[in-house]
């Protein structure tokens, strides 16, 4: 496993890492959670996400559960859960201190963890003043319950001002953020955070990097029985798919699959492999539903390793929507 410093500061995080989204307490239960798990952390996974609104907070009674049946030392995992969406209560979602701390609280609880080492506001909230949410991330890590804090989906401008507001009044800034990053979805990381890295020093923990199952090849002859579709709430996936963008991506990894074929490896690795080559990815998020999967995902690290300038081009003469200008890869 190669390990990634998270941004500018000093944690190191798996390059790949695992995500327990749609798959926990919905598609799995805790006996297959426990072998994707297991299967990751002797790959070298350390870093482990999850959030309060997966599986209406079962996918972190699920993770929690798993960590004390392996007895994994504590010290060697990074744990992160993402505040939003906590119930159907007026203050049971958003980014108000009060759901924030009371969230994260609740989180932990249901984690069974005195702590999570990253904590993420899962989407920005305009009806909260940006400083009163860095005022309760502060508040947190603080008092120990989060070491790190950052966004997931956040603008460029959100987060510097996130960033501003911690400088001025001697808080906590981010750290991190969470964006979708793939293939076929790459504006915002390549070009929008460009100068966040520069900047800031900010770290992504990227997700959905095969592109919601597209760059799997697995749709390339229509929609396959039992997948994530069938979940309740994730009907927009489908729509993805099934859109005219959806289907414009399904027939680009299908002429993406002759290069990873020539590589000698899957086309989900190719995938994997090619969010590793981006230097301002400091860790990619997989999922999984069985052990298996988790085996085979691993393997991109490999596959990294033989990707040089000409794959790269190569895969942009299929792709053909590189932003400008593209930030620079390995």
């Amino acid at each position: 496993m190669e390990y990634r410093h998270l941004g500018s500061s000093g944690l190191q995080v798996s390059a790949l890492s695992f995500g327990s989204w749609v798959t926990f307490g919905t598609q799995i239960g805790e006996d297959v959670a426990y072998e994707c798990m297991k299967a990751a952390y002797d790959a070298g996974v350390n870093f482990f996400d999850n959030a309060e609104v997966y599986a209406g907070g079962k996918a972190e009674t699920m993770m929690g559960a798993v960590i004390r049946r392996a007895g994994w030392k504590r010290s060697d995992l990074v744990v992160s859960t993402k505040i939003f969406w906590g119930g159907k209560g007026p203050n049971d979602r958003g980014l108000s201190r009060k759901h924030v701390i009371e969230g994260t609280d609740a989180a932990l609880a249901r984690l069974g963890l005195d702590y999570v080492d990253l904590l993420f506001c899962h989407r920005p909230d305009p009806a909260t003043p940006i400083e009163e949410t860095v005022r309760a991330m502060s508040h947190l890590i603080d008092r120990g319950k989060a070491f790190y804090w950052g966004t997931s989906e956040w603008s460029a401008d959100q987060i510097m001002e996130a960033h501003g507001v911690a400088r001025r009044e001697r808080l906590i800034p981010p750290t991190m953020e969470q964006p979708q990053y793939n293939m076929f979805h790459r504006e915002r990381v390549e070009r929008e955070y460009a100068r966040l890295y520069r900047e800031i020093g900010l770290g992504t923990t990227i997700w959905s990097p095969l592109a919601s199952g597209i760059l799997t090849g697995k749709y390339e002859h229509g929609m396959p029985d039992g997948t994530r579709f069938s979940v309740p709430d994730y009907e927009w996936l489908r729509e993805n798919i099934e859109s005219e963008q959806g289907q414009a991506n399904i027939d680009k990894a299908r002429r993406l699959r002759p290069l990873a074929d020539e590589l000698g490896c899957s086309l989900a690795q190719l995938a994997l492999a090619w969010c590793l080559e981006n230097d301002d990815v400091s860790t990619v998020i997989t999922g999984a539903s069985k052990p298996e999967q988790v085996v085979e995902n691993m393997k991109a690290l490999d596959v990294a390793a033989k990707i040089g300038p000409e794959i790269m081009e190569r895969i942009e003469t299929v792709l053909d929507n590189r932003p400008e200008p593209a930030q620079t890869f390995r």
